[in-house]
């Protein structure tokens, strides 16, 4: 099973269903689409905030929400 990649983005907007549009601090400033982890699910995230995400290793799309940074 591949490694998910941590990497630290910035919160852009809330979506519907728990869901968060986040663009990830590296060089082409991509954006995706990020849900919250179980550990992290009492955090209460607004835009603008800097947050640490997991990539799927197979949709460079999606993600989770691991922690604020």
């Amino acid at each position: 099973m591949p490694e998910p990649l941590l990497v630290h983005g910035r919160v852009l907007e809330s979506l519907p269903n728990a869901l968060y549009r986040v663009e990830l601090q590296s060089e082409g400033r991509p954006r995706v689409t990020a849900h919250v982890s179980g550990q992290a699910s009492l955090l209460r995230l607004l835009p603008g905030e800097a947050v640490e995400v997991e990539l799927s290793a197979y949709d460079g799309s999606r993600a989770r929400i691991v922690g604020k940074t």
